[in-house]
C-alpha cells in the first residue's frame, strides 16, 4: 500500500503496496516519535491518500491502526528513556535531546497547562506543531508515572492519526490521481507545521 506507490511510473499491485507500505509506515512513524525530525503527519496523510484510492475496504482503517500504534509506542519509548535520564545522575542523551527541543517559554506554557488540565493536555500537544516535546518534558519534570502518561497519550495518538488521515482523505477526494492527492496532502501538512512558528516570528517583529 501507500507511501511509495505514487513515486514510480509503474504502480505496484495493491497486495505488494500493502506488504511494503504498512511496515514502512509503522517504522517511520515510530522513528518520528523518537527522533522528532521525520514529518510523520505528512507520512500519515500520504498513506491515507493512497488508501483512499484503493479497492481494499479496510485500507483506511489499517492506516489509522498502524499510524496510531506506532505513534503511541514511540511516545512511550521516548518517555521511558526520558524517565531513565531523569533518574540518572549524569542524565542521558535522550533527555538532553528532549530538553533541546523544548524552549523555555514553550516549557513554561506546557507546565501551566499540565497543572490546569492534567494529562488531557497531551491530546492538544500532539495536534499542535512542535507541542508534543515541551508537554512531554513538563510531564517528566512533574515526575508523572509512565502509566499515567500512557493513559493521556493514547487518546492523543488516536486524535493525531485521525486528524492527519482526514487531511489525506481530503486530498484524495479532490484529485483523481493518487500522486496529486499526495502532493496536496504533504503541502497542507507542511503548511500546518510551519504556520505557528511563522506567526510567532511575525508577532515578535511587530512588537519590536
Amino acid at each position: 500500500m501507500m507511501l511509495l506507490a505514487a513515486a514510480g511510473s509503474t504502480v505496484p499491485t495493491e497486495s505488494t503496496q500493502q506488504a511494503i507500505g504498512y511496515p514502512t509506515l509503522f517504522v517511520l512513524v515510530l522513528l518520528g516519535a523518537l527522533v522528532p525530525v521525520v514529518p510523520t503527519g505528512a507520512l500519515v496523510s500520504s498513506a491515507a491518500v493512497v488508501a483512499f484510492h484503493q479497492t481494499e475496504p479496510f485500507a483506511l482503517l489499517l492506516v489509522f491502526v498502524t499510524a496510531s500504534c506506532a505513534a503511541f509506542l514511540g511516545d512511550i519509548a521516548l518517555y521511558w528513556l526520558g524517565r531513565r535520564g531523569m533518574r540518572s545522575r549524569n542524565g542521558s542523551r535522550w533527555l538532553e535531546a528532549i530538553r533541546r527541543r523544548a524552549p523555555e517559554d514553550r516549557l513554561a506554557q506546557a507546565q501551566e497547562k499540565l497543572d490546569d488540565h492534567g494529562v488531557t493536555v497531551l491530546v492538544l500537544s500532539r495536534l499542535v506543531p512542535a507541542g508534543r516535546i515541551p508537554v512531554m518534558l513538563a510531564c517528566l519534570l512533574a515526575e508523572l508515572p509512565l502509566r499515567r502518561f500512557a493513559r493521556g497519550d493514547l487518546p492523543a495518538c488516536l486524535a493525531w492519526a485521525v486528524t492527519y488521515q482526514l487531511i489525506g482523505i481530503l486530498g484524495g477526494s479532490l484529485f483523481a490521481k493518487p500522486w496529486q492527492g499526495v502532493v496536496a496532502a504533504v503541502a497542507l501538512t507542511l503548511l500546518i507545521s510551519v504556520a505557528p512558528s511563522m506567526w510567532r516570528r511575525m508577532r515578535r517583529a511587530a512588537s519590536q
